[in-house]
This record gives C-alpha cells, sequence and structure tokens, in this order.
C-alpha cells in the first residue's frame, strides 16, 4: 500500500479564495467544450497547491463526483428521460467494463510508487491532449458493428475507460463521448447525457476503492480547501456552458491542447524531496 504524510506547504497556496478561483476557471475551460474539467484541475492539484499524486487524484474524484451529480439534473431537464430510455443498454454495456476498470485502476494508484504515479498521470495527460484534439477538431466516425462485436467492444472500451478514469480522478467523458459517438453512433447531444449516466455509478465504484487506502484520509485534512474548489469547478463549468458559443472550438482548443501538453511534460518531471518522497513510498 502506498501511503503518503500531507505536504508540507505554504498555507496561503492553499487559501479558499484561490482555490475557488482556481477551481472556476478550470470548470470554464471545461464547460467551453462540453466536459467537467478535471483533466485540466489534476496538474494544478499537483503543481500549484502541491498535493502529491494520490492525493490529488482523490480530490480530483471527489470533485468531479459532485460536479457530475450536480450535472446530472441540469442535463435531463434538457433531455429528459424518456430520450434516453430506448438507449439504457449502451449504458449497461459501458458499465459492465468501467465498473472492473475502476476498481482496477484505483488498486493500481494506491499500490505503485509515487514517481510512477507522477509518470502514468503525465502520460494520461497527453494521451488526453491527443484526444481531445482529434475528436474536437475532427468528425468522429461512427462503426457499423453488429450486435455481439458491438457488445464486447463496448466491454474492453469501458474497461480502459474506467482504468483511465480511476488513475486520473477525472468523470471520463472525454472518453465516453467519443466512444459512445463511434461505437454506438450516438449524436453528441445524446452522448453527453449517456456518459454523465456511466460516469456517476464508475466514479462511485473507484470511489470505494480509494476510500480503503490510507490516503484517503487527505479528503478528511482539507474539507475546506476541497469544498471551495468544487464549488468553484460547479461555477466555472455553467459559465463555459453559457460562454460556449462565444470562443470558436478552433479556437479554445488548440489552446487546451497545449495546456495539457504542458501539463503531461510537468507532471512527468514532478519531483518530490527525497524526504518526502520516501514517506510517500513507504509500505503500510
Amino acid at each position: 500500500m502506498v501511503t503518503s504524510s500531507p505536504t508540507p506547504i505554504d498555507s496561503s497556496a492553499r487559501s479558499l479564495p484561490l482555490a475557488f478561483l482556481v477551481g472556476a476557471v478550470v470548470g470554464t475551460m471545461g464547460g467551453l467544450i462540453g466536459l467537467g474539467g478535471a483533466e485540466f484541475r489534476l496538474p494544478l492539484l499537483i503543481g500549484v497547491f502541491g498535493f502529491f499524486a494520490l492525493h490529488a487524484v482523490i480530490l480530483n474524484k471527489a470533485m468531479s463526483l459532485v460536479v457530475v451529480a450536480t450535472a446530472i439534473p441540469a442535463r435531463l431537464m434538457v433531455m429528459p428521460l424518456d430520450q434516453v430510455g430506448p438507449h439504457w443498454y449502451i449504458v449497461v454495456n459501458l458499465l459492465i467494463g468501467t465498473f472492473i476498470g475502476a476498481w482496477v485502476g484505483a488498486t493500481w494508484a494506491t499500490k505503485i510508487a509515487s514517481h510512477t504515479l507522477y509518470r502514468v498521470l503525465g502520460a494520461l495527460l497527453l494521451f488526453i491532449a491527443v484526444l481531445l484534439a482529434v475528436t474536437h477538431l475532427w468528425a468522429t466516425p461512427s462503426l457499423d458493428l453488429v450486435i455481439g462485436v458491438q457488445w464486447a467492444a463496448g466491454i474492453v472500451a469501458g474497461f480502459v475507460i474506467g482504468i483511465v478514469a480511476a488513475l486520473m480522478g477525472v468523470a471520463g467523458g472525454e472518453l465516453l463521448i467519443p466512444t459512445l459517438v463511434l461505437l454506438y453512433g450516438i449524436d453528441i447531444r445524446t452522448a453527453g447525457t449517456l456518459s454523465l449516466l456511466v460516469s456517476l455509478p464508475t466514479m462511485l465504484v473507484a470511489f470505494a476503492r480509494y476510500s480503503r487506502d490510507d490516503s484517503f484520509g487527505v479528503l478528511r485534512r482539507h474539507p475546506r480547501f476541497l469544498i471551495a474548489m468544487t464549488l468553484g469547478s460547479i461555477t466555472g463549468t455553467f459559465i463555459g456552458a453559457v460562454l460556449a458559443g462565444v470562443v470558436p472550438v478552433s479556437v479554445i482548443v488548440p489552446l487546451l491542447v497545449a495546456l495539457l501538453v504542458f501539463s503531461a511534460w510537468k507532471v512527468w518531471n514532478h519531483k518530490e524531496p527525497p524526504t518526502q518522497a520516501a514517506q510517500n513510498s513507504a509500505p503500510a
């Protein structure tokens, strides 16, 4: 088991107004392209606020869970359940894979050494950057698969998505939406709603696994920080949704991709003080 002590850091760096502001900015960036922004929040939790990798992932997961939980009722007001109902089998198909993947991903995150987790997170941030560019700057095709192959592909895709979402503490919408379009031919609007319905129970599985690790205590040690940044993220998500039609996708996506690439490089090369790194990797 990987255990770690809180990072000694100037308390002003974790001030509540700063946490709210950063959360709002991140939420706005994600909202501009229909995401919650957790992929942008993770490197900031590490680089700006000084949390260890696993602590940052757990905090990110907790915030993502709240953001998605608040987004679902709002989304269902726009797209009622009777419009989503016919696609219930897709949610079930993906959940079979995401449940297993989320548990496996969260288990890996709590077992691997801290410096390895930084490298994994850096690589995943780069992967998300590439995926973001491909799916938002080019049209996503849809595959015409027979039902058996489609179900098998859905379970495999869900497994991978569950692992990535658990490791990064994200909802997984940046992976789920293109998967829904590619495998099932779902339109973007419906895919956005279905992704939330898959994300919430998947995150609960990962959250349950993380709750069994000592590092889960970071939520108890920083409740006000968690609340402030979560409220900022929710506020920013709504702001981004309102501004979505103002900033062209051709402008915002390259900027966000560049930000993710830079964040990937920073997280990959993140260094902890030797004494803290030893504590962070010490077996329980």
